[in-house]
């Protein structure tokens, strides 16, 4: 275990989420990290210094996912955090909450072939240049599991450039030898896109479940990376 932090964390809780153990379990008992959670009524993020939206099923995903979570009142709070530098990471359905927040550019569509995929997959890191990479080498390759059915990362072309120019697309999905193809694309997002952060590199959304490899007893221990790239912010 990591030594504890005083890098204070909190876990935001939608009616839906399914992930919120899994995270806590991740910070609490892997690195040693201070957690909380926090309802979805909650307005006062003050007591943190990274704000977690985990990965589920928030609201049923009705209309469309994340589409419903993005007016529960913590959003607001979440935004006030995040354009005063707080930093705020999006798991799954929280990349997808960030997305119709707008906190993060682009949408998610259904997946191609309109099948729900779960299973390991290989993510290649873009950028080392984040609260949450500054652990990791540009190039390097991960072994991280994904659980989605909207996991369709896009874009149009101004906003693809946009994320190419400021360096904002941080992982991307790859083969294990860190190839991007289009076999390694497990849903047909936008140019592998797995993850992506804001121009101001404090918000990430990532597609992929770091939480659920956090521990060698799950078959990879490589989503501790995250973890500990925020560790190192502290």
């Amino acid at each position: 275990m990591a030594t504890a932090t005083k890098m204070r964390f909190g876990i935001v809780i939608f009616p839906g989420s399914n992930c919120e153990t899994d995270t806590w379990h991740a910070l609490n008992d892997q690195v040693g990290a201070p957690v909380n959670y926090i309802w979805h009524t909650e307005t006062d993020l003050s007591g943190y210094d990274c704000v977690i939206l985990p990965g589920g099923f928030s609201y049923g995903d009705y209309l469309r996912t994340g589409a419903v979570a993005r007016f529960s009142p913590v959003m607001e709070a979440v935004s006030d955090f995040a354009g005063k530098g707080g930093l705020v990471l999006g798991i799954c359905n929280g990349f997808q909450i960030l997305l119709e927040a707008g906190l993060l550019p682009g949408a998610m569509m259904r997946n191609l072939g309109q099948t729900f995929v779960c299973r390991y997959v290989h993510l290649r890191v873009e950028s080392a240049n984040t609260p949450y990479t500054r652990g990791m080498e540009k190039g390097s390759v991960l072994r991280i599991p994904i659980a989605h059915g909207e996991g369709n990362y896009y874009a149009d072309e101004a906003t693809l450039a946009d994320l190419k120019r400021n360096d904002q697309i941080v992982f991307r999905f790859s083969t294990a030898e860190g190839e991007i193809t289009a076999e390694a694309n497990p849903n047909g997002a936008l140019d592998n896109i797995a993850g992506i952060c804001n121009r101001e590199r404090n918000v990430l959304g990532m597609m992929p479940h770091p939480e659920r490899c956090s521990d060698p007893i799950l078959g990879s221990a490589d989503g501790r990376l995250v973890w500990e790239s925020l560790l190192q912010t502290a």
